[in-house]
């Protein structure tokens, strides 16, 4: 069955190609969104007609720009941020092609601070905030590591990995668990207090390139690795359940809606292709290419995701 191109629902316009885009997860800060280029962060607040009925369209108000320096490779939220009660706090952690992982704080006002983390000896590509009350950073590099850090840029643990780190997910609901995914097509899942493995998950193919904790089904985690996405039930087998080829020239990006564990998204080649997927139907109800595409993130309240463009952030809302 033939795919049919889907036209993004809402978009906004940036300036410069945006390699990353990442909305707030957390309910405090669930209108923010931040997207990164070649060497700044914006950071924006959108509302959708699904949250408020008087609106006909997107309203996207752009708050802020940060000084990067460096090509943006991932961002992360901070479960502190807060822009609903005074004084108004916006905290994200950043991973930078030089290597670096940054910590912007501001209060969208005169007062602004970045805390720069070193110690990743090549390309960092995932990071991450304990979710609870951020006072921890995880990240995943490509010097096959995954560390944790307090705010302060001490390094808490250094677990060492069988192949890069390519993505990085605390438990939505327990913070002494993380799930580290290999490039080697492992998954393990750390003993946050002990650093050591407690379980893994092998999808048998490589190389792996993104997988995702499912937020609203802890007991659900999916990826993509080669030219197929992969689904695991972590309680039945460490072999996939589920696997289905997506993107023939290969698949880059897997994120779970954050509302509902039916929905899930990916991205790859060829066509910078956007797919979103409803489990147990075999139609794709969202099937986009883009000239360029970088970033892949779903909106914390709604079945909206976005995707990262040439001077535009496309959304696409999904039907649950």
């Amino acid at each position: 069955m033939t795919d049919q191109e889907v036209n993004s629902t809402y978009s906004f316009e940036v300036q410069g190609y945006v390699h990353v885009v990442e909305f707030s997860p957390f309910e405090q800060s669930s209108q923010l969104v931040a997207y990164g280029g070649n060497n700044r962060v914006s950071v924006g607040k959108c509302v959708f007609p699904e949250e408020d009925k008087e609106l006909g369209d997107l309203e996207y108000e752009h708050l802020r720009d940060f000084h990067h320096g460096t090509r943006v490779d991932a961002i992360a939220w901070s479960p502190q941020t807060n822009v609903n009660t005074l004084p108004r706090v916006v905290r994200f952690s950043t991973a930078g092609s030089d290597r670096k992982i940054r910590i912007f704080s501001s209060d969208l006002k005169e007062k602004d601070s970045v805390q720069v983390l070193e110690g990743h000896t090549d390309y960092v590509n995932d990071v991450v905030f304990e979710p609870t009350n951020g006072e921890q950073l995880a990240s995943v590099s490509d010097d096959h590591t995954c560390r944790v850090w307090d705010l302060d840029g001490t390094q808490k643990a250094v677990m060492p990995l069988k192949g890069p780190g390519v993505s990085v997910h605390w438990h939505p609901e327990d913070p002494a668990k993380l799930m580290v995914a290999e490039k080697t097509g492992i998954i393990r899942f750390y003993d946050i207090i002990t650093c050591q493995p407690i379980m893994s998950l092998d999808c048998g193919h490589a190389p792996l390139t993104s997988a995702d904790w499912c937020r609203t089904d802890p007991l659900t985690v999916g990826a993509v690795a080669g030219s197929d996405w992969f689904m695991w039930d972590v309680t039945r087998s460490s072999r996939p359940e589920d696997r289905r080829q997506v993107h023939p020239e290969g698949a880059k990006n897997f994120r779970w809606c954050r509302v509902s564990e039916k929905l899930f998204a990916t991205c790859g080649r060829p066509g910078n292709q956007v797919k979103v997927f409803h489990k147990g139907h075999h139609q794709t109800p969202v099937c986009s290419s883009m000239t360029v595409q970088g970033g892949l993130s779903w909106h914390a309240r709604l079945p909206v995701c976005a995707v990262g463009g040439d001077r535009v952030v496309h959304m696409w809302l999904a039907e649950l």
